[in-house]
């Protein structure tokens, strides 16, 4: 039987990765211009993390988990989201005591939630993400906000739709959570099973639920800005004030909810509003989750993030017709025929040119010439160094420009710092 990949997962090939590269390259430029740090957390951690961080309520936890029992009988879960990972870090390795919060870090990492599969929704997903902690100030919300959407119009990223909301302060969400029970107990019922129990548990994501979403009630539940306290109602007006002091436009949302538990005061989306991109437009998430550290064991300490899927972001760069700007041609193919001499000079040479920071490659299929001509043709050689008896005998070597044909004879002796020469005035 041929062996595949597992369903909702994919292989990156080459002429792909190329692609990923370059825009974790861009994104990392970003990050480090903000001044964030990277952080790199297992990729698997004790269920019990996802639980408490996450939430026992929401989706994630109670039906997209891949979770199992290790060797030892401990309950062990492939990381779904990486903020939770994230938390966990900073309480066990005591980053809250650091004189220099907010502690302000990014991750790249796979994430893996059991759904049923579509365009742009893996099982396995590739995710980066932001967390910054220790500040509770409205100002590093809209920075967090800000660098996320940096990062899409750095990439030339234009059909982009900016929605916030404000969850509020402990409070305010009590005083809304009670509000939409009152609202929605009338019709019980009516919903689907999920909403029912969400109902009990967590009424405000009844309103982020996508099977219940046409219900007429959804169309008069209360809002929680009605809810928000003096307190809450300063911090968004304020969040929105650094934004567009930014000149970043966005659209408040009183629906906007987001699927994690540990969020309180804002909460954001980015969206693609290009054609053809699909149903599922939402590009990245988050929002701030001032309670997180505690349930970790840490101390107060309020924060906010956000996560971004890499596979949708490729996606709206292909549904908007951007290039990704990469180069695939080769520097020099070194190009070896005749005596067994003359490939261990050529092995030689390689290794020379490659200690010295030149891409090189060479013919591994004991080629003749010409074959290892249309090699060097379909590799994109800019270069190719020929070496033969007679060249060895000489201990010099024909280096030919593919692009110009020009010939140039060098010494072998001298081949590096040539080479280098040749390379810049190209």
């Amino acid at each position: 039987m041929a062996m595949k990949a597992p369903r909702g997962t994919v292989d990156i090939l080459p002429e792909d990765s190329v692609k990923w590269q370059y825009v974790e390259s861009k994104i990392k430029e970003i990050c480090h211009a903000y001044y964030y740090h990277e952080i790199r957390t297992p990729i698997f951690e004790h269920t019990e993390v996802f639980q408490r961080g996450v939430g026992d309520s929401t989706d994630i936890v109670q039906k997209e988990m891949y979770t199992f029992e290790d060797r030892g009988g401990r309950s062990i879960t492939l990381r779904p989201e990486g903020t939770a990972a994230v938390a966990r870090a900073f309480v066990e390795n005591k980053l809250y005591g650091s004189p220099n919060l907010p502690e302000k870090l990014y991750y790249f990492g796979s994430m893996f939630r059991y759904e049923r599969p579509q365009k742009g929704r893996m099982r396995q997903l590739n995710q980066f993400g932001v967390e910054a902690m220790g500040s509770e100030d409205p100002a590093i919300d809209a920075e967090v906000i800000d660098l996320a959407m940096q990062i899409y119009h750095s990439l030339g990223l234009k059909s982009l739709k900016l929605v916030i909301n404000s969850l509020g302060d402990k409070e305010s969400r009590q005083a809304h959570r009670d509000a939409l029970v009152a609202h929605f107990d009338p019709y019980r019922e009516e919903l689907c099973s999920d909403c029912q129990s969400r109902l009990d548990n967590n009424p405000l994501r009844v309103l982020d639920c996508k099977k219940d979403r046409d219900h007429p009630a959804m169309k008069t539940a209360p809002s929680i800005l009605t809810y928000l306290n003096e307190k809450s109602q300063t911090y968004f007006e304020q969040v929105k004030a650094y934004l567009n002091a930014m000149g970043i436009a966005y659209t408040v949302d009183p629906n906007l909810v987001r699927g994690l538990d540990y969020y309180n005061h804002t909460a954001f989306e980015i969206m693609s509003e290009a054609d053809g991109f699909g149903a599922i437009t939402t590009l990245a998430g988050g929002g701030r989750y001032d309670g997180l550290i505690n349930e970790f064991g840490g101390p107060n300490t309020p924060g906010i993030g956000f996560g971004m899927g890499l596979e949708r972001l490729l996606m709206a760069l292909q549904v908007e017709d951007i290039d990704i700007p990469v180069d695939t041609k080769l520097d020099c193919f070194v190009a070896g025929f005749g005596s067994e001499k003359v490939r261990t000079e050529a092995v030689k040479l390689v290794h020379q040119l490659r200690a010295s920071g030149i891409q090189v490659d060479t013919d591994y299929q004991q080629r003749k010439m010409k074959g290892q001509l249309k090699a060097a043709d379909r590799l994109k050689a800019r270069f190719v160094i020929f070496l033969g008896d007679d060249e060895l005998e000489k201990q010099k070597v024909t280096v030919k420009n593919m692009e110009t044909g020009n010939q140039k004879e060098v010494s072998i002796n001298d081949i590096v710092s040539e080479f280098k020469v040749l390379l810049e005035e190209s």
